[in-house]
């Protein structure tokens, strides 16, 4: 199997320009393309768009290099991998973010968004536009939360 590299006729280099994969993938084309009227050569068109589709961006070229360069299972874990609990994770950090904020200022916000909430449902009752006035009441909320939970500069 060629490398997407060799597929447009491109060295495989880390520092290689965008337009200059656009031009490769664009001479490629022109010459291989199904409608022309020679019939052209569907594989090798479909072989340069599948390069084209990975080499097109600075990231795509990145991964295709390490995937060229990996050493032969080196990827694979030696162990189970540890599992960690993202949502107690998120809890904690949260939690210092609060304690190195401002708390009372943020407890003021959702007291106040909690009773803007209550109020509107209260006001209109429970119909399909409450769930948009809460939602624009927790928005408003972690809108303007974030210079709270995020400690003095």
């Amino acid at each position: 199997m060629t490398s997407p590299f060799d597929a447009l006729g491109l060295p495989a280099s880390a520092g290689l320009p965008d337009d200059d994969v656009r031009s490769a993938w664009r001479r490629i084309a022109a010459a291989t393309h199904p409608d022309r009227e020679d019939g052209g050569d569907a594989a090798a068109f479909a072989a340069a768009a599948a390069a084209y589709t990975l080499l097109r961006t600075a990231a795509g070229r990145a991964e295709v290099l390490a995937d060229l360069t990996e050493q032969p299972g080196r990827r694979e874990p030696s162990g189970p991998v540890p599992r960690t609990n993202w949502l107690a994770s998120a809890a904690a950090a949260t939690g210092r973010r609060i304690r190195h904020g401002r708390p009372a200022r943020l407890a003021i916000r959702l007291l106040t968004a909690g009773a803007a909430a209550a109020v509107a449902v209260a006001a209109v009752g429970w119909q399909p536009a409450s769930a948009a006035l809460v939602t624009g009441a927790l928005t408003w909320l972690l809108v303007s939360a974030r210079r709270d939970l995020a400690g003095p500069r």
